[in-house]
């Protein structure tokens, strides 16, 4: 029996947790793929699977192999694409996941001007938010927003957001301006209780000293454009990524203060399964979207069209587009 079809069905068995459902997928008899998996382990000397009457697990070994099977026949697929001249020519369907607010207002753009550069691609774009895993929902790449896991996916940093407290001139009218990390004691802050640091915001100063302060305020929402639309209308204080206020800062919607005092960074990478022979398709993608945020993202252009220390003063309160 050919090993390279046995490793094929036990892929197909280990994703799917079912020879059923793995031999309907491939076309041939729950028999013929039970047969398939049980010379595998025959001729390793190993068990790749648990199996018990409900369900379908991978041993530890099972696991490490796997792994391995699915980058040989990674490998194997990129060979023949490359033969049909589909690594030199980007085609097919690109299936790609970011978080909503990056994906709608970042990605969807430059996916609309990608396309136009290579109409023999087409994108499926998945929204949503938290980690995606790559290889179980197959796709071809992520957009991942901060701090990656270790794992055997490839990473390419695209870019950084900074992180900025702002809120809406009315705001500061009303509340006064804060000037260090521990002004925002006493302003209302609004924050995203799914975010790691929650009510803790973390600033450096300008020596690099680490500040860690405690804020409250009566709104706390799970997703940061929530937020955001909350301090546009004057609710209170805010910290957000500048890839998600980068615009209204400088609209003049949201002002940034303590620019001095920084916030950590986020990273912003395109991860994807490790392959041998990257697809034209994903590896033209990635380098589209590298150009396209580099030198500097354009998110950041606020800080040129005004004090690059956005101080707000009563002269800035007032006349903003």
């Amino acid at each position: 029996m050919d090993k390279l079809a046995s490793m094929n069905v036990f892929t197909k068995v280990a994703k799917a947790g079912s020879f059923a459902a793995a031999a309907k997928e491939l076309n041939i008899s729950r028999a013929m793929a039970t047969k398939h998996v049980m010379q595998l382990e025959n001729s390793l000397g190993i068990r790749l699977l648990n199996r018990t009457t409900r369900q379908l697990s991978l041993t530890e070994v099972g696991n490490v192999y796997f792994e391995r099977c699915l980058q040989i026949l990674d490998d194997i697929e990129e060979n023949e694409l490359a033969v049909t001249h589909m690594q030199t020519e980007p085609r097919g369907t690109l299936k790609v996941a970011s978080p909503p607010f990056f994906g709608t207002y970042h990605l969807a753009p430059a996916i609309s001007e990608y396309l136009r550069q290579y109409p023999d691609v087409n994108v499926e774009l998945l929204l949503q938010g938290g980690t995606v895993d790559v290889i179980e929902a197959g796709l071809d790449l992520a957009i991942h927003l901060g701090q990656l896991a270790e794992s055997s996916l490839i990473a390419r940093k695209l870019a950084t957001s900074r992180q900025v407290v702002c809120g809406a001139p009315d705001y500061f009218v009303g509340h006064g301006v804060p000037k260090t990390p521990n002004d925002l004691k006493v302003h209302n802050c609004l924050f995203n209780w799914s975010w790691p640091q929650k009510d803790h915001w973390q600033f450096r100063d300008p020596e690099g000293k680490k500040i860690i302060i405690r804020v409250g305020g009566n709104l706390q929402a799970n997703v940061s454009g929530a937020l955001r639309l909350a301090a546009i209308n004057g609710l209170g204080l805010v910290m957000l990524p500048t890839y998600m206020a980068g615009h209204d800062l400088r609209k003049g919607r949201l002002k940034a203060v303590m620019t001095e005092y920084e916030p950590a960074t986020l990273d912003i990478n395109a991860v994807y399964p490790h392959r041998k022979n990257l697809s034209a398709k994903v590896r033209t993608f990635v380098d589209f979207l590298y150009d396209r945020f580099q030198p500097r993202p354009y998110w950041d252009d606020w800080m040129d069209a005004h004090n690059p220390q956005s101080d707000v003063t009563e002269e800035h309160l007032y006349g903003e587009d």
